[in-house]
């Protein structure tokens, strides 16, 4: 298992603008880590620089200890060992399954060659694939011979960009935990490049959420969504009701109520409180620190968001509920919060645009 470092990688363009501005990466060997982030925020430029088609103006990436890109040193993407699985596949469509599977095998004898392929479309679920083209598969098919592709030649590295775009979502959860299982059991580091907050999540060992090219938070999925590191994180990742606080004793008052802190916020005692919407609860009037209207109701199945205009407040705050709960526009309710927040200063960094 190979580890890959970034350290104060830069890349601009020709306007001067930096895209990568100095970003910081560590991705444990073995481990898929997602780079998460809006649009222009430099994460396709980062995958790029890292399989070697961009060159970096400064910093370093190194992979299991070797230096692929550094000052003065640049190594072509055919040496870095690097499988890249693009969008939508991208497969040669005048070659068979097992022919795209092997195209990235070199140095190797027909039997070796053949047996390779055999394990890697075994590996995805593709056995007995190889002699089909690629318009005779559907889309989530088409990605797993990708990935096939990608992890014939051993890489030290497989990156993935955005892979799963184009597969409606009934198929690309499905997808994502056979690609999940099939790097787990190469045992291959790996980078998914993604705009999708819920695939990040459910998907990786590690987020790394990307804002005008810096990671401004790296963490495991639980820590990334329940401790953000600033309201812009909080908001990004997923839902988040955020409101003004005043800290004292591990406990913030808010116009919610007092709500217990994760964690102290050194130097900080007024900011903004973070939760997330299944933290709060509705509940009785009676005995309720906060109380306010529901104003809307959103229906998603499983479960349902109450948008609930708290007394005192001047927008209001979202509630997830069970999918079956009798919750109505105009219902009059109190609001209990569950769990512990975070608290940090008003003034926060701005995303990128």
């Amino acid at each position: 298992m190979t580890d890959l470092q970034i350290a104060g990688v830069v890349k601009g363009y020709g306007s001067g603008e930096r895209v990568l501005d100095g970003l910081d990466l560590s991705v444990p060997g073995g481990s898929l880590a997602a780079v998460l982030g809006p649009s222009g925020c430099g994460k396709t430029t980062l995958l790029r620089v890292i399989a070697g088609f961009l060159r970096a103006d400064a910093g370093t990436v190194t992979v299991g200890g070797r230096t692929l890109s550094a000052p003065g040193t640049h190594l072509p993407p055919e040496r870095r060992r690097v499988g890249i699985v693009p969008q939508e596949g991208a497969l040669f469509p005048h070659l068979s399954v097992a022919r795209n599977v092997v195209f990235g095998l070199t140095g190797v004898d027909r039997a070796a060659r053949n047996r390779r392929v055999g394990e890697m479309l075994d590996l995805v679920g593709l056995g007995g694939y190889g002699d089909r083209m690629p318009h005779e598969l559907s889309g989530g098919q088409q990605q797993r011979v990708a990935l096939a592709r990608a992890l014939a030649p051993q890489p030290q590295l497989v990156l993935l960009d955005e892979p799963f775009n184009a597969l409606d979502s009934a198929l690309r959860t499905g997808v994502r935990d056979d690609v999940r299982a099939a790097l787990r059991a190469t045992g291959a580091t790996a980078v998914l490049v993604t705009h999708d907050q819920q695939e990040a999540l459910s998907t990786a060992d590690l987020v790394a959420v990307v804002r005008g090219g810096r990671v401004a938070q790296c963490g495991t999925p639980q820590d990334v969504y329940h401790r953000p590191a600033d309201p812009w994180v909080a908001d990004f990742v997923g839902d988040a009701v955020i409101v003004t606080g005043t800290a004292d004793q591990g406990t913030a008052t808010t116009p919610l109520g007092r709500v217990p802190l994760a964690a102290p916020a050194p130097g900080v005692r007024e900011g903004l409180v973070l939760l997330r919407p299944e933290q709060l609860r509705l509940a009785d009037a009676d005995g309720a620190e906060a109380h306010g209207t529901v104003t809307e109701v959103r229906f998603y199945g499983h479960d349902a968001m109450a948008s609930v205009a708290v007394d005192g407040l001047d927008a209001p705050v979202d509630v997830r509920v069970p999918g079956q709960a009798p919750v109505r526009p105009g219902q009059r309710t109190g609001l209990r919060v569950t769990g512990e927040a975070t608290l940090h200063p008003a003034q926060t960094p701005g995303s990128c645009t």
